[in-house]
């Protein structure tokens, strides 16, 4: 990556000290997005016996597109091209909001049904659904070595669900479908065009998604009134959280290379777990273990596979 600067950079060194700075900002950039997802999630949880997650959805996108609208402001290769509001793609990037709408009903509806580690967990499978969409839908060759990394992921997510057993619960099937779309939200957004500012994409899909959960809580009940003052905070505080994850992972993507952060992304798991047990005393061992080690496995390795394809 950085052999090209070695020749005509005549202090090499203090450059590879910048971009290490830069990649180290981004880890922490992550990791703090890592840790406003798992807080949106937690104010779900909480508020999930009052409102229903069509409503919560609603609300987490109408206070989540207040961050959208700064990142893209923010953007200069948004503002060097004339502030442009249309995509040619713009059928693909409204279908990409209404993948978004489902992802987000259901892992907020098993936010309130299973333990908040447990749901959490599960959607971290979205890596493996968007190795095995990469080959429909981008037309990627994926060699063995990724097809049994994603095997072994679904092994340790059938280890967590245990399909057919006393203890298997048709939600925990729910943050499945939600970890499929997000994987598909995440690969049709490699399908739009390149010159296309990654704000404005997730502008269109927080709006449709905004569109299509207030049709859902309509649809389911209607909205229900705001019980407590409290509540209102919480929502704000949730859409807040969740508005300003988007943010910094936007940032932290465009300051290091996918593959320096993506190891980082399973942080998540084990802060999901302490949270769950500090603020809704869940200790969920038997249901995670040693399913989540597989899908993190899993994980590190199709990440690893695809940093040596890249050297290669």
């Amino acid at each position: 990556m950085y052999r090209s600067d070695l020749v005509i950079v005549p202090f090499p060194t203090h450059h590879v000290t910048m971009k290490t700075d830069r990649t180290l900002t981004a880890i922490l950039l992550l990791l703090c997005a890592i840790t406003l997802f798992d807080g949106m999630g937690l104010i779900i949880k909480h508020l999930s016996p009052r409102y229903s997650a069509a409503e919560l959805s609603a609300w987490r996108n109408m206070f989540g597109l207040i961050p959208s609208l700064i990142v893209l402001y923010a953007s200069r290769g948004w503002h060097a091209k004339g502030r442009i509001w249309k995509l040619r793609q713009w059928r693909l990037a409204l279908s990409r909001g209404v993948i978004l709408t489902g992802a987000q009903f259901t892992f907020y509806l098993s936010l309130g049904m299973l333990t908040f580690a447990t749901a959490s967990t599960i959607t971290y499978a979205n890596s493996l659904f968007a190795v095995a969409l990469a080959v429909p839908l981008l037309g990627e060759k994926v060699g063995w070595m990724r097809w049994s990394a994603v095997i072994i992921g679904f092994v340790g997510v059938i280890w967590i669900v245990r399909p057919g057993s006393d203890a298997f619960s048709y939600a925990a099937l729910l943050p499945l479908v939600a970890a499929v779309c997000y994987a598909m939200v995440g690969v049709t957004a490699r399908m739009i065009d390149d010159d296309v500012p990654t704000p404005l994409i997730n502008l269109y899909s927080s709006v449709v998604a905004l569109v299509g959960a207030v049709v859902l809580a309509l649809v389911t009940g209607g909205f229900t009134p705001i019980q407590q003052t409290g509540d209102m905070l919480w929502l704000i505080a949730m859409g807040g959280f969740g508005g300003s994850a988007v943010l910094l992972l936007i940032m932290a993507y465009r300051m290091a290379e996918q593959s320096n952060l993506a190891p980082f992304n399973y942080f998540g798991i084990p802060l999901a777990f302490l949270l769950g047990w500090v603020f809704f005393d869940e200790a969920p061992w038997n249901e995670l273990f040693p399913g989540a080690l597989l899908i993190v496995a899993s994980g590190l390795i199709i990440i690893w596979r695809e940093r040596m394809l890249k050297r290669a």
